[in-house]
């Protein structure tokens, strides 16, 4: 009789071990509780985004142990030839709409993108402004050296709006292929001034005075974001976007000098 017992629960034991086995692993969580991503995350994102960017990869990776977020900053409108030239990426933010549309009308957009900031012009000059720049009428006086963004890149196109409706026209010294090539003219002081993103005067606040001038007004620049299709990390794409949307995003971005859309 004790056999039959000892027997008895012997086979209990194994079919409640058989079933705890068969149970799936819960997914790692993060300090939120949710589940997290693994993994690398490649994003191509406008040259615009650098700082901010880079800030929201560190809370996105603490709270995703697994995963890394790797970029690809440039001018939006090579990062979109990339792209639809079959780049591997996960993520694409542009600086303006046009650039995210020769991405999509290509088919490479996983979902409709959606817009997450927007970005104004200011005109860089060196710190202490030297030579008295107030407008964009200042940029035509004689000695005074400038730099633009090239025509397609999206702070090319948001500057020529912006001296279109001041009726402005000037014979900038070099074109650039993004907004960091010519703020980087300023402080080199190889130019007198540049066109370029209120947030990428803040950024460099030690060595550029931001002017601000109103008809930058008229040609403010939406910011989509999108998961690309066919990512090698959906799910990481996925959690990357929702994270830049969260109001911790929204924060770090904010913080940079972007506005809401």
């Amino acid at each position: 009789m004790r056999t039959g017992l000892a027997l008895a629960a012997m086979a209990v034991t194994l079919i409640v071990t058989a079933c705890r086995s068969s149970t799936p692993a819960a997914a790692p969580t993060g300090t939120s509780g949710a589940p997290t991503v693994t993994g690398n995350i490649n994003v191509f994102a406008a040259a615009s985004l650098t700082e901010a960017f880079k800030q929201i990869a560190t809370g996105f990776q603490a709270a995703n142990p697994g995963a890394k977020v790797t970029y690809n900053f440039a001018g939006s409108s090579t990062l979109a030839t990339q792209i639809n030239q079959g780049a591997p990426a996960d993520v694409f933010a542009s600086a303006a709409p046009a650039n995210m549309q020769t991405v999509t009308d290509a088919g490479n957009g996983a979902v409709t993108p959606v817009v997450f900031v927007r970005n104004q012009l200011v005109i860089a000059v060196p710190k202490g402004n030297p030579k008295g720049i107030k407008g964009l009428s200042d940029l035509t006086k004689p000695g005074v050296k400038v730099a633009l963004c090239d025509d397609p890149v999206p702070c090319g196109t948001a500057a020529k709006k912006a001296l279109t409706a001041a009726n402005v026209s000037i014979t900038p010294v070099t074109k650039e292929t993004d907004v960091k090539q010519a703020l980087s003219k300023v402080k080199l002081g190889e130019v007198d001034a540049a066109l370029v993103y209120r947030t990428d005067a803040k950024s460099s606040a030690t060595d550029v005075d931001g002017i601000e001038f109103p008809e930058s007004a008229g040609a403010i620049n939406d910011y989509p974001i999108v998961v690309l299709k066919g990512a090698p990390n959906k799910a990481g794409a996925d959690a990357f976007v929702a994270w830049v949307r969260s109001d911790k995003g929204k924060a770090v971005l904010a913080q940079f000098g972007f506005q809401s859309p």
